[in-house]
């Protein structure tokens, strides 16, 4: 709640309205349907403006992840040698060195001396003076090598600024939208299905004639006929004599 009696009003397109009291302000804000938010406090009087206090805070929210995600604290990292390192595992160090460097971290370069190494500390000295000297380029000693205990080290600031976190654009952000191939749609048939083949009924085989009867001819062939009739002699009555009469002795 603003308590202040008198404030500066800017409405939501920018325009300065004067100054006037708060409650004509708030009024005049509650007409238009907004809210009326002191954005400047320390101002004399305070500075207000009419907006939409929730689309507001989602904006100033917005903003400040967005510093947080491109700011980066600048890191330390360690570098370790040995007065017996060879030449390969130098160089794969140094190489190391400068891509730390190019990020904008700090580096701390330590030579540790084992058994006896430690009598000769100036083994220590040339190699890290030879470290430095290969990544002059990249950074800066910040002060001469220090041996404390077994170990050797020194500091080395970067001459390039710090990379921010900004990722690679996504192919969902980028301001053209890149078109995939099409996919090609296997063709469909709207024939109608061929009717299907008519099948084949076997053909009887012949029979042969059938045996004359003592009591009549002989029977005509059977016909041929498919699977579902059945085969039935005809009969030729007609010609058929008739049967003699049987007697009975007395």
């Amino acid at each position: 709640m603003i308590r202040i009696p008198q404030v500066r009003v800017v409405d939501e397109e920018g325009a300065q309205l004067g100054v006037m009291p708060t409650p004509r302000a708030l009024e005049m804000a509650q007409e238009r349907g907004l809210d009326l938010v002191e954005v400047a406090p320390m101002a004399s009087p305070p500075v207000v403006k009419f907006l939409d206090f929730g689309q507001y805070k989602y904006d100033l929210t917005k903003r400040e992840k967005e510093a947080k995600r491109k700011q980066r604290s600048v890191t330390f990292k360690e570098v370790r040698l040995s007065p017996k390192i060879g030449t390969g595992d130098f160089d794969t160090k140094v190489h190391r060195a400068i891509e730390f460097l190019e990020d904008g971290d700090r580096i701390k370069v330590t030579v540790r001396f084992r058994g006896r190494e430690l009598t000769h500390p100036e083994l220590g000295r040339n190699l890290i003076a030879k470290f430095v000297d290969r990544v002059k380029e990249h950074g800066v000693a910040e002060r001469t090598p220090l041996l404390e205990g077994k170990a050797m080290h020194i500091t080395m600031a970067s001459l390039h600024k710090p990379k921010t976190h900004d990722g690679q654009a996504r192919p969902g952000e980028a301001g053209e939208a890149q078109a995939e191939p099409a996919q090609p749609v296997p063709a469909t048939s709207t024939a109608p299905a061929a009717p299907a083949a008519p099948r084949a009924v076997p053909a009887a085989p012949a029979t042969a004639p059938a045996a004359a009867s003592s009591n009549g001819p002989a029977a005509q062939p059977a016909r041929a006929v498919g699977p579902e009739t059945r085969a039935e002699p005809r009969t030729n009555s007609q010609n058929a004599p008739a049967p003699e009469p049987v007697t009975t002795g007395e």
